[in-house]
């Protein structure tokens, strides 16, 4: 008679979180403002202001956006906040930089928000691999939340985890 193979990791306490699960949906956009300056590098207000009220904003319904400049302009802190100021009803967010700084702050609010309770006195694996642009500070985010409650904290899968932190406790 064969042993029975018995699943060890589906009958653990050990929990998975994938921060790919709670990635939002929306389309991400880079707004340059470079073509809005004086020869790409010049801020005049009176045309800055014209092209802010010449613009469609409702073509941003619903997306998360990162206003940058790809020139060396020096932008003033106002045209930036103008910018945003205009974005405001249709945007689900909006930063100053790139993608990778947006994702970032996506998902700073995500984590901020995200009940750990039901985490508490667990060991947990958070995923490593993902297809949706995590960016690497919401891995650390979300270790550092969930490092006081946590019976322990590994990355990756449970086949191949490594661990990073245990309670001492």
């Amino acid at each position: 008679m064969a042993d029975e193979i018995i699943n060890r990791v589906a009958n653990s306490k050990l929990v998975t979180l994938d921060l790919e699960d709670y990635y939002p949906s929306g389309k991400r956009v880079l707004f340059d403002i470079k073509d809005w300056l004086f020869e790409g590098f010049v801020l005049r207000e009176k045309d800055f202001r014209q092209h802010v009220s010449d613009y469609d904003w409702s073509q941003h319904k619903d997306e998360y956006v990162a206003l940058t400049c790809s020139t060396d302009a020096i932008i003033p802190g106002w045209a930036y906040m103008l910018l945003s100021i205009n974005l405001d009803a249709y945007t689900k967010k909006v930063i100053v930089g790139d993608l990778e700084q947006l994702e970032t702050s996506v998902y700073q609010d995500i984590i901020h928000k995200l009940d750990v309770s039901e985490f508490e006195g667990k060991p947990i694996i958070i995923k490593g691999c993902s297809n949706k642009p995590v960016p690497q500070n919401a891995y650390i985010m979300l270790s550092n939340k969930l490092k006081p409650i946590a019976r322990s904290i590994m990355y990756g899968e449970a086949c191949s985890s490594v661990p990073l932190y245990k309670n001492k406790k």
